[in-house]
């Protein structure tokens, strides 16, 4: 089989493509026939050699395909079954704890950019009925991590409000889950263009951040009192207009550093004054995850692709999501 293993320190020349012999599934184990993954920060920060990985390290934190064998005891699948990861295997349920979070797709573990790989029956979850390969490699990170935010965490209801920030791939599954649950949607983004799509999907007003540097106020007017959930993606860099956009016992979800977004200042009198409640979410559980698969069959909610790589062209998907221009998910197929 096929895999693209991280070599040298990392480094996107450093990606190659090697030959390593198929797996066979031992008990309690599927074999998996990849078909699909999508591009998340995460990744951007492994493939860079930013975040440092073993050497030899198969990245890619989203996969989707298809169970082609079954080791000895499983009886939860079957041969053909559609399937997709997760972010965090070891993470079945229950609340967070260093041993559920300790393996990390694409990081600590090796990810999905392969042709075929065995993992434990409880480290995939089935895909929402009708939906692609490509479709479902978008779902394990961003999906489940808007997921969290906006019910598990959020605890968003019909007629509250909620900011989304950005056009990104979680960002617009969490617009299109907002409004799912009868939810007032906000959004920031970077363009003209970007402001008249999510205008089209149902946001009630967009904020141009970077033609408006207090677009927190802007937000606050806007929404009338303030939004009731800010799904925040940048740490650093967005915290601090975040805890302007929201309302007295609002909540903001910390969920990203997107750009220079690892250290910044906030203002600490809006956040007493406020009564802000803050909660920092890393992605979800599986538990957590086929909640959203039912939601979303439920709501026929599906994500925005904006361009689709060949398996060989990892590289190329990691330069195009450098330059800022997608809206929605980056995904490969094969």
């Amino acid at each position: 089989m096929k895999v693209i293993e991280i070599q040298n320190g990392g480094g996107l020349e450093n990606l190659k493509i090697v030959d390593r012999p198929d797996p066979i599934p031992q008990k309690g184990e599927i074999l998996i026939k990849w078909h699909a993954t999508s591009l998340n920060y995460h990744d951007y920060l492994v493939g860079k050699g930013l975040i440092p990985v073993q050497a030899g390290r198969i990245p890619m934190s989203d996969g989707a395909g298809e169970i082609v064998a079954l080791g000895d005891g499983v009886l939860d699948y079957e041969v053909g079954d559609k399937v997709m990861s997760l972010f965090f295997p070891g993470w079945t349920d229950g609340p967070p704890a260093f041993r559920k979070i300790a393996g990390i797709s694409g990081e600590t573990l090796d990810g999905y950019m392969a042709e075929l790989s065995c993992l434990p029956v409880n480290a995939v979850t089935k895909i929402p009925s009708g939906f692609s390969y490509t479709e479902a490699a978008t779902l394990p990170c961003a999906g489940l991590t808007a997921w969290n935010a906006l019910t598990h965490t959020g605890g968003i209801r019909a007629g509250q409000s909620v900011l989304i920030e950005g056009t990104g791939g979680m960002s617009l599954l969490g617009l299109k889950l907002a409004k799912a649950v009868g939810a007032r949607v906000f959004a920031t983004t970077s363009s003209v263009e970007k402001t008249e799509r999510l205008l089209t999907m149902g946001c009630e007003a967009v904020v141009n951040y970077k033609e408006d540097e207090r677009w927190g106020k802007s937000i606050f007017k806007q929404s009338g009192k303030g939004v009731d959930l800010v799904l925040d993606v940048g740490g650093g860099s967005t915290m601090q207009q975040s805890i302007e956009a929201v309302a007295i016992n609002g909540k903001i979800i910390s969920i990203g550093i997107l750009g220079n977004g690892r250290k910044g200042q906030i203002t600490f009198p809006k956040l007493f004054f406020k009564f802000i409640k803050m909660e920092g979410i890393a992605v979800g559980s599986r538990a957590m995850q086929l909640a959203m698969v039912n939601a979303i069959e439920t709501n026929e909610v599906k994500p925005i692709i904006d361009k689709v790589f060949s398996f060989d062209e990892l590289k190329e998907a990691f330069q195009y999501q450098e330059s800022g221009k997608q809206f929605g998910k980056i995904a490969l197929e094969w």
